[in-house]
């Protein structure tokens, strides 16, 4: 890939579409079948600057008929990734997952893991515990379905575990190429002093959406993101020689995600590395700094398996 070509209104020769609007102006113009991976953050309905609470009823109905869009636009081999949190009404939450749940369901897809992406930072709860995680819903359309597990699979914790009978005694018991990530993910998210920080309020951190990108695409094809907020999943989907679209009502989200991208493309841009351990403050001088990411020539980060390196630092960012 050389220069990014951006589009602004749905074209096929693109290799990023980057639709200033709302997102149910964007997806009638996507033919069926054409997107292998959507995977989005919607708005929670908590009144924040770029949404306008509604009625949960409201909500839900509104969501759905996204949603069957986006099921409509997916590959008969692709997957829905949807990731929620709780909407909160005076005090009590409700979890938006078993919520939206039910739309998926009567579409037709097929649940195949409820991923829990956990994070060590928030908001502190007086009255309940506070929140620390929040949800991934990952569908399938059909029973056939890509899933590259070997592009995401982490290293063992017992590398050098060996079976100790049968057959197999004295041979390696783990995966050579690192073991299943599961469906409990701890990446942080993106607070004041992430290096990845933009002024959108609830950003997605890129290291989540790079492990479903890899997971659950091939190269060429393309992602959906129709909340692309300030382009996190472009930039995923791009640094790995996939194509994205996205729809963003905020013009100012729309023109930081269009910056992120030309910083990418010239190979300014930091990121933090997948293969890079949560901050522990027992050995702050172990970390793996922030990586720059270039799009056009493949990631300049190390991919998940990739040996690590050690930095002697004095303090990184999360």
């Amino acid at each position: 890939m050389e220069k990014v070509r951006i589009a602004a209104k749905f074209d096929q020769t693109a290799d990023l579409i980057l639709y200033k609007g709302d997102c149910m102006d964007l997806l009638p113009l996507i033919p069926d079948n054409f997107v292998k991976l959507v995977v989005t953050s919607p708005p929670y309905n908590l009144g924040k600057p770029y949404e306008s609470r509604l009625d949960l009823d409201e909500y839900v109905a509104w969501q759905r008929r996204v949603i069957e869009e986006c099921v409509r636009v997916l590959d008969e081999r692709g997957s829905i990734c949807w990731q929620v949190g709780n909407y909160v009404e005076d005090g009590e939450i409700i979890p938006l997952d078993i919520v939206l749940y039910p739309i998926f369901a009567s579409l037709g897809l097929h649940l195949r893991n409820r991923i829990i992406w956990h994070f060590g930072h928030g908001l502190h709860a007086s009255k309940r515990f506070s929140g620390r995680y929040e949800v991934i819903l990952w569908f399938t359309k059909g029973e056939e379905y890509t899933f590259n597990l070997d592009a995401v699979r982490v290293p063992q914790k017992y590398p050098k575990k060996k079976y100790f009978k049968g057959p197999k005694k004295g041979q390696f018991s783990g995966h050579p190429l690192g073991k299943n990530p599961s469906d409990v993910w701890e990446i942080p998210n993106v607070k004041a002093n992430h290096v990845e920080k933009t002024i959108h309020p609830c950003q997605f951190p890129v290291e989540l959406i790079e492990r479903l990108v890899l997971a659950l695409t091939n190269k060429g094809e393309w992602v959906l993101d129709p909340f692309i907020g300030v382009g996190t999943t472009a930039i995923a989907a791009l640094i790995h020689e996939r194509k994205a679209i996205g729809a963003e009502i905020v013009p100012e989200y729309v023109e930081i995600a269009r910056q992120r991208i030309a910083l990418a493309e010239r190979g300014e841009l930091r990121i933090r590395p997948m293969h890079r351990p949560v901050y522990d403050p027992n050995a702050p001088s172990r970390m793996v700094p922030p990586q720059f990411v270039q799009i056009g020539i493949g990631p300049l980060q190390p991919r998940l398996l990739e040996d690590d390196s050690t930095y002697d630092v004095e303090e990184y960012d999360e």
